[in-house]
Parts: structure tokens; C-alpha cells; sequence
């Protein structure tokens, strides 16, 4: 999809403000179907607010969060397809299924293949037709069950777990090292801190292995969903930060948060004298291994190696199982 950004007018500007309006972010000080100063103060703060990058300009990744949080659970059916349903109401079936036991996995508002299993579980449970449909009638059953517990998710004690079996150092860990690329100048930029990184964790007996070739560029999303598929046990990304934010990030949204991402980045951002924050974007939300991003410019073989050496401090912490953000 084209950029929106101060200047442009249009139908699509008025429907970006009636979205941000429904949500609490008012734009009125500006007319309608003008992006202007008003307009623009509420596509930061919604950026900011669903863990985006804050440049206050609409584009895919900020346009898709807007359409995501118009829904809410029960009010339209869910269901398993191509392309995957996306939106509030899918995160927020995921946090209260993980609650009850059922693995949706990740809570990051994507109805995929796990969350379809902990559906047709959950429907086996409680003796309802197993159709891997989310309609009005599971809507109704999950929110009985629901009052009934407040417990953790899954994906929170999957993290916990995660932090406790952690090994004293890299040695056969699978490290998925993403170089951003999201044009020439980002993928050259990131390309050598990347090398370096990979490098290191394989001098000292890790398994580095990389998002893509110095000759590509796939898109975020794909190269979140190439880690999935190779099974790695952690993501560690390299970006130039263009909202002019300087920080390790992990993932957070709305409805979910990474425990064992946070300390990741928080060891790393040590070594870095970086800050760390919770981020949505694909490469932290798609990949259901713990992921962090490290923006920084410039991105030096320094920060890489620095990046390696608070990996190790995390590893080789005693209490690593309790980490301090």
C-alpha cells in the first residue's frame, strides 16, 4: 500500500481519522480528510501505543494494527484460512485459551495453525462441534470458562521455562541472526554487525544462522516465518533506527509480552548502554522463539560484538530464571 503521511488528503485520510477516533486517539483539530499536525500527533500515539515504529506515517505495518484493533471478540466469526485472519479479537481468543491450557502459542492477534489446534481442543473439551470455528456460542463458553480462572498463559510460563533450561553458553544453540534490509543503504548498514555477530557465536560452538543472503531481501514477515520453520531457539535482529529511537526491543502488544525477549534484550542492552523497550513489529511478533532487535546507528562490528557478550552474560547468569528489567 501507497504512504500516508502530512500533506495528503483524501477518503483514505478520513477513514485512518474515523479509525483513530473509535480508538481514542483524536485527530479533530484537523478537517476531515486532511493529514495534518492533529492527525499526525494521533498516528504517533497509536504507534506508540501498539509498539510500532513512531514516524507518524501510515503504512502497512501501522495501517494492518488500525485494522486489527477495530475488532473485538464476537463480532465476527474466526476461523483458519489463507491469508490468516488478523486482529484484536484473535489475540485476545489466544491469551484466555493459553489461560485454560490450550496452546495457541504466541499471543500476536494471528489465527494460525496453533491457535486452530488449542480451538478444536478446546471444542473437544467442552463436548461442542468440532468445527475450528469461533462463533457466538464459543465466544459464550470461553468467557464461562474464562470467569472461572486468571491465571497465566501459556506463552508466559513457555518463556519462563525457556529462561530456566537456558544452557551455560552458546554451544548448540540454532541463533537466528536477522540483518534488516528495508531498502540498499539499511542492508548494506546491517549487513557486516550481522557477519561479525554470526561469526562470534560460531567461534564459540553456537549455530548462527542467517535471515537471508547479502544478494536479498526478503520481507520482515517472511524472514520471521523462515525462523519459524527452522525450529532456531532465538532471534537476534540488527536495524537502523529510523523514529530516531536508540534501544534493544522485545516483544509487547497490547495482550502479550515476552519474558524471556525482555531479558535477552535487557542483558544485551547492558553491554550496549541501551535502553529496552516492547515493540510488535514482525520480526519480534511473527517468530515464536524469543527475538530481540537492536537499533543503533551507527552499527559498528563493536555493538555486534558487544550484542554477542550480553548474550553470553545472560547465559552464564546464575539467575537468569529471574530477569531484571
Amino acid at each position: 500500500m501507497r504512504l500516508y503521511r502530512t500533506g495528503d488528503e483524501g477518503e483514505p485520510i478520513r477513514d485512518i481519522q474515523d479509525r483513530l477516533g473509535t480508538l481514542g486517539f483524536d485527530a479533530g483539530e484537523d478537517s476531515e480528510g486532511c493529514f495534518g499536525p492533529a492527525t499526525e500527533a494521533a498516528v504517533r500515539a497509536f504507534q506508540q501505543a501498539r509498539g510500532l515504529g513512531v514516524d507518524g506515517i501510515v503504512g502497512t505495518d501501522t495501517w494492518r494494527a488500525l485494522v486489527a484493533a477495530s475488532y473485538r471478540l464476537g463480532q465476527r466469526p474466526l476461523y483458519h484460512r489463507v491469508p490468516m485472519m488478523h486482529g484484536d479479537d484473535v489475540a485476545e481468543l489466544q491469551r484466555r485459551l493459553n489461560a485454560l491450557g490450550f496452546d495457541a502459542n504466541k499471543v500476536d492477534g494471528i489465527f494460525g495453525p496453533a491457535t486452530l489446534r488449542a480451538v478444536l481442543e478446546f471444542q473437544s473439551n467442552r463436548r461442542m462441534g468440532e468445527d475450528g470455528i469461533v462463533g457466538h456460542d464459543f465466544a459464550q463458553e470461553l468467557d464461562l470458562m474464562s470467569r472461572a480462572t486468571n491465571k497465566a498463559g501459556r506463552e508466559v510460563v513457555r518463556d519462563h521455562v525457556w529462561l530456566e533450561n537456558l544452557p551455560p553458553t552458546v554451544a548448540g544453540l540454532h541463533i537466528y541472526i536477522d540483518a534488516s534490509c528495508r531498502d540498499e543503504a539499511e542492508a548494506q548498514a546491517t549487513w557486516h554487525p550481522s557477519l561479525t555477530f554470526s561469526l562470534i557465536i560460531q567461534d564459540m560452538g553456537g549455530i548462527p544462522v542467517l535471515s537471508h543472503s547479502a544478494d536479498t531481501a526478503p520481507t520482515e514477515r517472511v524472514r520471521a516465518f523462515r525462523a519459524n520453520r527452522l525450529g532456531v531457539d532465538l532471534v537476534i535482529a540488527f536495524r537502523l533506527p529510523r523514529d530516531g529511537e536508540h534501544a534493544v526491543f522485545f516483544f509487547e502488544s497490547a495482550h502479550s509480552r515476552s519474558d524471556a525477549g525482555a531479558a535477552i534484550a535487557a542483558s544485551i542492552g547492558r553491554r550496549l548502554g541501551l535502553a529496552t523497550h516492547g515493540r510488535a513489529v514482525p520480526i519480534l511478533k511473527n517468530t515464536r522463539s524469543p527475538a530481540v532487535l537492536i537499533a543503533v546507528e551507527p552499527l559498528t562490528e563493536q555493538i555486534a560484538g558487544q550484542a554477542a557478550q550480553g548474550l553470553i552474560d545472560l547465559l552464564a547468569s546464575s539467575d537468569r530464571g529471574r530477569p531484571r528489567f
